[in-house]
């Protein structure tokens, strides 16, 4: 029996449907997938535009006649309380409420109606299946972070247990931890590894400097999963020779659904089933296979929140060929964090942050857009984007994170600005280090 998916069956997820959904949406796109997308993309559209209020005023007196006339959403404009961006119907207590990680710097709360999120699953289970790897059953190692308090902590083993998860925490990745993950691969008949790419390079450097591979001390290990952050050529040839399995690029959002997966090939597919998913350049019109542009997502199935024609922040380029009725990804530009060295020798993923931040970002519409700069090995300053000033008690709550989530004596300082600057590909890369290697020694 796999334990998680009948956790999500007995919360109201129907996730036995989901599947028999999912099989028939498969077939459908393999008689016609652009006459699928095309025909639920206005379905999902009319639905909202007749449901939902807030949506309908935002599109206003606009004459829509062709897909390119809906206006393209933003996270900013969708950064307020979650209870005014529902459809009719849906409350915050029957749908699936979260919140996104904010590691694009730009956070807010979302919400899936539970077919929706059942959905997601079946997606997840397939394309891990492509690996020959049962989601929620094959036993997984995470290289993740973990929130701290006490409630939640408990709150996030619990899942970790039900998934079939053993957790790596993420926030200290010396010498010292990585030895004792060995330890834990030697321990565990691990089917497969998911994290941040950052984490997971740092794992692999360290086996590579051991002489080991996990592969070696953990024969059932299978693949490893990347996530979060880009994982380049380089990336991947580093992660492949210190874990001496496959590594395979998943690429997502937790608003929406995977966008890309690698299957067994190598083809990184573009999801099809349950998103239309859009590359379009600055002037907001369609890019050619080989051109990079702008994503620009419509989740298919989503009763419950509009995403239409919503821009997720990233860049990608499309390969000319396909594969099957999928397109593929060439690459995605941007998703990429540098890594904090502290003074104790400590080494921590960008993505940390996002736990030491959370304080700020659960108040829902406070904090629209956020970085990190690491300005010496003990001071980090944020630049953030909001309609008030961050509060006296709320700067004590993220330096009582900083010294739970990476160490005591860390400074920082805050800085509210009208803007904050994009990189050169327009993402909005959240934690950058300005010290150089000599510093960090």
């Amino acid at each position: 029996m796999n334990l998680f998916y009948t956790s999500l069956q007995l919360k109201g997820f129907p996730i036995s449907e989901a599947r028999v959904a999912f099989k028939s949406i498969q077939e459908s796109c393999k008689i016609n997938v652009l006459n699928y997308q095309e025909e639920r993309a206005w379905q999902i559209f009319k639905h909202h535009l007749s449901s939902n209020a807030a949506y309908a005023s935002w599109i206003g007196n606009r004459k829509i006649s062709t897909w390119h006339d809906i206006p393209i959403m933003t996270k900013s404009s969708i950064q307020v309380d979650v209870a005014q961006r529902l459809s009719a119907g849906y409350t915050p207590k029957n749908t699936h409420l979260h919140n996104t990680s904010g590691s694009s710097g730009t956070p807010f709360f979302f919400a899936k109606d539970k077919f929706c999120h059942a959905l997601s699953w079946a997606l997840i289970e397939h394309r891990f299946g492509l690996h020959d790897i049962t989601f929620g059953k094959d036993l997984q190692a995470r290289f993740y972070g973990i929130p701290l308090s006490k409630w939640k902590y408990r709150k996030e083993k619990l899942k970790d247990s039900v998934a079939a998860r053993v957790r790596f925490p993420v926030f200290d990745l010396s010498d010292k931890v990585l030895a004792n993950y060995v330890m834990k691969f030697r321990k565990h008949n691990f089917s497969y590894v998911n994290g941040y790419t950052s984490s997971l390079v740092l794992m692999a450097k360290y086996c590579i400097q051991q002489k080991i591979t996990l592969k070696e001390i953990c024969p059932s290990l299978k693949a490893v999963f990347t996530t979060s952050e880009v994982c380049d050529a380089l990336d991947k040839k580093m992660i492949e020779q210190g874990f001496g399995v496959k590594a395979v690029n998943e690429y997502g959002a937790a608003e929406l659904d995977l966008i890309g997966f690698e299957d067994a090939a190598g083809n990184f597919l573009l999801t099809h089933e349950t998103q239309f998913i859009e590359i379009v350049d600055d002037e907001d019109k369609p890019t050619q296979p080989g051109q990079e542009g702008r994503v620009i997502i419509t989740s298919l199935y989503n009763k419950a929140m509009p995403f239409i024609r919503y821009e997720l922040g990233d860049r990608l380029v499309l390969k000319k060929e396909q594969y099957n009725a999928y397109q593929l990804i060439d690459r995605i530009v941007g998703r990429t964090n540098d890594i904090a060295f502290l003074p104790s020798g400590k080494k921590s993923p960008g993505l940390t942050f996002y736990y030491i931040s959370k304080s700020l970002l659960e108040g829902g519409g406070f904090m629209k857009e956020f970085v990190i700069k690491q300005k010496s090995l003990s001071h980090f300053h944020f630049e953030y984007v909001a309609h008030r000033d961050v509060l006296e008690d709320e700067i004590q709550k993220v330096v009582h994170a900083m010294d739970t989530y990476l160490e005591p004596g860390l400074t920082a300082t805050f800085e509210r600005k009208e803007k904050i600057e994009r990189t050169t590909a327009g993402k909005l890369k959240q934690f950058f280090s300005d010290i150089n290697e000599e510093a960090r020694q």
